[in-house]
């Protein structure tokens, strides 16, 4: 009956072996999660309170960081990685809004704290256009029309491209646009019904980044041309506005650079892609949980670790996922998922052990 009851209809046509790890592997996080849910009432009753707790603790957070730093308290560095783990909450707190977590039954509130998530992160895409992507991601996860993880490199093999796209998401998309167009393509492809549908869908894409991607990029690429200007001629360019840039960038830029490249390099790496299953959750990801990926880790709130649960059981919120995420690494290991495969950067994500044919 667990078995059943733990199974999803994409699921059916998968070799029954897989079929029955994945409805163990499911059920017993159900178990787990409940077993939580069950030992800290008060938390999951407030479920919405908690989520906006969090979400106004984090942007009093980048506030309070801004403010020391304008003081002379909070020395640059500090304040770019303090707020990086600021921003990594508010990362989180969006994708369980896409998964509508929060204020499901009162969509102002909702939708404040999507603006509000996306506000603070200008260099992400639209959330809301983001969840289409990512409930796309779920369904599709590891193949062709995975727009999500593709365009952050996922499947794409080590080099320049692949490092730079991972420090600057807009970068990579200007210099290699025909890898770009292919994925959009894939992803129209695979959804759009009519010629239409493949139109609006097409102009969703384009307008992802409208209007705080545009204005974070613009800024964040004047700010470091205005500086490699100044270290290559030795000149000194000041006034109020480079003040202001400056500032701008040390409290905002910079750490949602930081955080997004931290993010991404985990998870374009603990993502499967090319040769996997479509719906078979057994082959999508992995769980990364060495030490020397601590310090990435620690600006997106332990994602290699948790997010493979996440695959396995949508359900719950992420500081839950933190929580269970020891016991249900057991079930994930006892029942074959993958941990620390870090041959899949010499086989560009590839599921397969064997080396394979990747994308230049």
């Amino acid at each position: 009956m667990a078995r059943i009851a733990t199974r999803l209809p994409g699921e059916r046509n998968l070799a029954e072996e897989d079929r029955d790890r994945i409805a163990e592997i499911r059920g017993e996080l159900i178990r787990i999660g409940n077993g939580w849910r069950e030992r800290h009432p008060f938390l999951t009753a407030h479920q919405d309170g908690v989520g906006m707790a969090i979400f106004l603790m984090s942007i009093a957070g980048v506030v309070v960081d801004a403010a020391l730093y304008a003081a002379g308290i909070l020395p640059w560095y500090a304040t770019i990685l303090i707020t990086a783990f600021w921003l990594s909450l508010l990362h989180e707190l969006e994708h369980d809004l896409i998964h509508s977590m929060y204020f499901r039954q009162n969509r102002a509130v909702h939708n404040v704290m999507m603006f509000g998530v996306w506000f603070f992160r200008p260099s992400t895409i639209n959330p809301w256009i983001r969840r289409t992507l990512h409930l796309h991601h779920h369904e599709v996860s590891g193949t062709d029309s995975d727009l999500e993880e593709r365009g952050i490199t996922n499947g794409e093999g080590w080099g320049s491209h692949r490092l730079l796209s991972l420090f600057d998401s807009m970068l990579g998309i200007y210099s290699k646009p025909l890898r770009q167009r292919a994925i959009v393509t894939a992803y129209i492809n695979h959804e759009a019904r009519s010629a239409e549908e493949a139109r609006q869908l097409a102009a969703k894409t384009l307008a992802v980044y409208f209007p705080l991607g545009i204005i974070h990029y613009t800024l964040w690429h004047l700010f470091i041309g205005l500086h490699l200007f100044e270290f290559v001629t030795g000149t000194s360019i000041s006034g109020s506005w480079v003040t202001a840039l400056n500032f701008v960038a040390v409290t905002l830029l910079a750490p949602n650079a930081v955080r997004t490249f931290c993010l991404h390099f985990v998870s374009s790496n603990m993502h499967y892609y090319g040769d996997v299953e479509k719906h078979n959750v057994m082959q999508q990801t992995q769980v990364w949980t060495a030490r020397w990926l601590k310090p990435f880790h620690a600006l997106c709130f332990n994602f290699g670790e948790t997010h493979a649960i996440h695959h396995f059981l949508v359900r719950d919120p992420f500081y839950l996922r933190e929580a269970i995420k020891h016991d249900c690494q057991k079930v994930l290991r006892d029942n074959g998922v993958r941990f620390n495969d870090f041959g899949t950067f010499y086989r560009a994500n590839r599921f397969s052990l064997a080396p394979a044919h990747v994308e230049p």
